[in-house]
């Protein structure tokens, strides 16, 4: 007996689309008062928070309830590159980010998604876990820039920032080799098919 399929409208789905949805709030609590009031920066700063706890948290229950699909697999990461380029643009507009380091990162992300959607036809690409961590280092490191964080904590937090950098680069490199090598193994396996014996 085949196992029933998992419908898209499900409570992971919901938290996935839900944080889509809380992104334009976000922005614009920033930028409030032209990016200068220390409560909006705080309401912008918990609804990222909610954004990363969601994240995490629809992850968990799709797993527990067997109600993963591939809208989930592939909204998913969506979800999670809309709430980071939507703060990095934010914060590069507002000066606290330097427009390289946002242009760097959204690249990134656009290249892997394009190359999610011309993948299709083989099936969902799901995040790796490096591709995970990436994301989880990208968060913390902009909610530092989001916060009225102190002048002297400026350094920690620009170094931070240039850890996300990093695997953004180095996950971004893995991901196109991985996906490369696939394509190439797919390739090599239809001609030992339709190889006459």
């Amino acid at each position: 007996m085949k196992n029933k399929k998992s419908s898209n409208f499900n409570l992971p789905n919901f938290l996935t689309v839900f944080r889509i949805l809380m992104t334009p709030f976000c922005v614009y609590a920033l930028f409030i008062d032209h990016g200068n009031s220390t409560l909006g920066r705080w309401l912008a700063w918990l609804g990222y928070f909610l954004i990363g706890v969601t994240d995490f948290v629809d992850g968990k229950i799709a797993r527990a309830r067997g109600s993963t699909t591939e809208f989930g697999a592939f909204i998913d990461p969506v979800a999670d590159k809309i709430a980071i380029g939507s703060a990095l643009i934010s914060l590069s507009l507002l000066h606290r980010i330097w427009w390289w380091v946002t242009v760097l990162i959204l690249f990134r992300e656009l290249a892997v998604t394009v190359l999610r959607v011309l993948v299709l036809k083989d099936g969902v690409i799901p995040a790796s876990r490096g591709g995970k961590i990436k994301t989880l280092v990208q968060g913390f490191s902009i909610s530092f820039y989001v916060m009225p964080w102190p002048k002297f904590l400026n350094l920690p937090r620009d170094l931070f920032l240039s850890l996300a950098v990093l695997l953004t680069i180095t996950t971004g490199i893995d991901y196109f080799w991985k996906a490369l090598k696939s394509t190439r193994d797919q390739k090599t396996k239809g001609i030992q098919i339709n190889e006459p014996r």
